[in-house]
């Protein structure tokens, strides 16, 4: 019987050409080396164990290249048995990277979620209660991304229980910011910021890497944003794309698409070309994703609501996947239709609202209910008259003075008037 090496060294060989062939060498040694590791000196013992390493590492490639979530997902129930013979760290770092190549499976988040529920309750029987947490976060994340916020926040409160009274910041601080970025999810601000707090004050008490440094940067960011205050959200995003482009962290592209939404919403649209002009955002320039923040901005200048449109429909995959920037597209959209309204409307002193619907592509009671809001508003000053279907603009009135001082005599008067009796009561 030829050697468990040679076996392996046939498997890849066969992997690009007979994957059919390689997966039934891989689970040959898998088998093999469970029936021998029993029998075998500690030195051959170790030598089983790598080879048994080696062929669940190839197994779950050859899987993933195939894109086989189900074989993947068994791969991992299947090293529990080598686990058990390996160190708890490493068992972690195994189970970690087994779990990696689940990414490059597309429409395989419920099988990820269904794996992970499984082996966090082998984790639980085993005892392992740092691969239960560190398995139990990646969970939370998945729930968070599958908008399954209720059991998010279940998970979360069972596990934050457990991490205080464990003491780990590491992992309190990430389960603070996931609960942070759950709150966010559904809306509670209050709550999403509470959560970032705590997760700021786990971070101070420990050495912070600067991955988890820049998530919470990140996440500031869209909370600012989420409170209009764009300026201080481009600064946290600014420090996140310049973290993890040095680290050369492939979301470094979110921070730069974040920080062109800025420039966008502060209505800066100009700076979009100077900004992708820096040394880090270069290599990102030509990328679909930063095109489609590019038209937006190019839309947004022009103040042409149909090509902003146009561009919502040609990059709708890079726009809507996105849940920060998508939160944002409907007040973009609201600017745009308020700046192509006004674009319309400048030149006029009377206009039909036929007319002005026509140009900017919209109907007319849609119009109507926009100029309303932007009279009240006063972004610009006229009057509709629903009768003749037209708007009344009237240049911006001079602002007139003589209401303010009139009050301010009658309060001088009044003054005068109190002193005047003041000294007659102490005369008499």
């Amino acid at each position: 019987m030829s050697s468990l090496a040679d076996v392996l060294k046939e498997a890849e060989a066969n992997a690009s050409t007979n994957p059919k062939r390689a997966e039934e060498l891989y689970k040959q040694v898998l088998d093999s080396a469970s029936a021998s590791s029993s029998k075998s000196s500690s030195a051959a013992n170790a030598e089983i164990l790598r080879d048994q390493e080696s062929a669940l590492l190839k197994l779950a490639e050859l899987y993933r290249d195939q894109k086989n979530a189900t074989g993947l997902a068994e791969v991992i129930t299947l090293s529990r048995s080598f686990v058990s013979s390996i160190a708890k760290a490493k068992t972690a770092k195994l189970i970690r990277t087994l779990l990696n190549y689940f990414t490059a499976i597309p429409d395989s988040r419920q099988a990820q979620i269904d794996v992970l529920m499984d082996n966090i309750e082998w984790a639980k029987r085993e005892k392992r209660i740092f691969l239960k947490h560190s398995l139990e976060v990646r969970l939370v994340s998945l729930q968070l991304e599958a908008s399954q916020f209720k059991l998010a926040l279940t998970r979360i409160d069972a596990l934050l229980t457990e991490l205080r009274r464990l003491d780990d910041k590491m992992i309190l601080t990430e389960v603070h910011l996931l609960e942070s970025r759950v709150y966010r999810g559904i809306g509670n601000l209050s709550k999403a910021k509470a959560a970032l707090t705590s997760a700021r004050t786990a971070a101070n008490s420990i050495y912070c890497p600067p991955h988890l440094q820049a998530a919470l940067d990140l996440q500031s960011g869209a909370l600012h944003a989420e409170d209009k205050d764009y300026t201080t959200a481009y600064s946290y995003f600014f420090e996140t794309f310049e973290s993890l482009s040095v680290q050369g962290d492939p979301t470094a592209l979110n921070a730069l698409k974040y920080m062109l939404l800025c420039k966008v919403m502060l209505n800066l649209p100009e700076d979009v070309t100077s900004l992708l002009s820096i040394k880090l955002a270069v290599k990102y320039a030509q990328l679909r994703e930063i095109e489609s923040m590019r038209a937006i901005a190019f839309a947004h200048q022009n103040r042409n609501l149909s090509e902003f449109e146009r561009v919502l429909r040609e990059y709708k995959d890079e726009l809507s996947s996105d849940p920060t920037i998508r939160s944002h597209l409907a007040a973009l959209y609201d600017t745009l239709l308020q700046q192509n309204l006004l674009r319309i409307v400048e030149p006029y002193s009377v206009v039909e609202l036929d007319y002005v619907a026509e140009q900017v592509g919209q109907g007319r009671q849609e119009v109507e209910a926009k100029l309303s809001q932007m009279i009240l508003d006063k972004v610009f000053y006229g009057v509709l008259d629903q009768g003749r279907g037209c708007l009344l603009v009237f240049d911006e009135p001079e602002v007139d003075n003589s209401y303010g001082a009139g009050i301010e005599t009658l309060e001088q008067v009044s003054n005068v008037v109190e002193s005047l009796y003041a000294k007659t009561v102490t005369i008499a």
